[in-house]
């Protein structure tokens, strides 16, 4: 099964399509979609949507992950993610994918084995568990993190 991980924000949306065949997960492409800073919100949100239709369209996953909303200190940095997130779930519903929602504790448990786990032990775990030989901006592995998180759920039925 080919998984598509997202971990959506409005300036940048990670991205990392990871397979299982058997028991082994391979990375099989990773990126971002990276805006400047002045580029126009609505454009933002409209280019991820765009953006995840193409990744889609180009590599057929059979589902996607993503990551839950959660809690945060600043009301209008969580709007924005909630719009980022809104335009990656509508591309994959617009293409026919199925979308699993994780929390970060879910997400954290499954790669490091511990909920309160750092973004860099995270991204530290992602590189060793998908064999890569570098390792990639947090954004990346967090959204490689999201794609494990959920192949290791399905095995469970859930």
């Amino acid at each position: 099964m080919l998984v598509l991980g997202v971990d959506p924000g409005s300036i940048v949306t990670g991205y990392g399509l990871v397979e299982k065949n058997n028991n082994n997960l391979d990375c099989i492409h990773f990126g971002h979609i990276r805006f400047p800073g002045k580029t126009h919100f609505f454009d933002r949100i409209h280019g991820i949507f765009q953006g995840m239709v193409e990744l889609i369209e180009q590599y057929h996953p059979q589902q996607m992950a993503i990551e839950n909303i959660f809690y945060a200190k600043n009301f209008q940095s969580s709007l924005k993610l909630g719009h980022a997130r809104s335009a990656v779930i509508i591309a994959a519903v617009h293409c026919g994918i199925k979308v699993s929602e994780y929390s970060p504790l879910e997400i954290k448990k499954a790669i490091v084995g511990y909920g309160r786990a750092s973004k860099e032990q995270v991204q530290a775990m992602v590189k060793i568990i998908l064999n890569l030989k570098s390792i990639p901006n947090l954004d990346i592995s967090d959204a490689l993190a999201i794609a494990v998180c959920h192949l290791n759920w399905t095995k469970f039925g859930a």
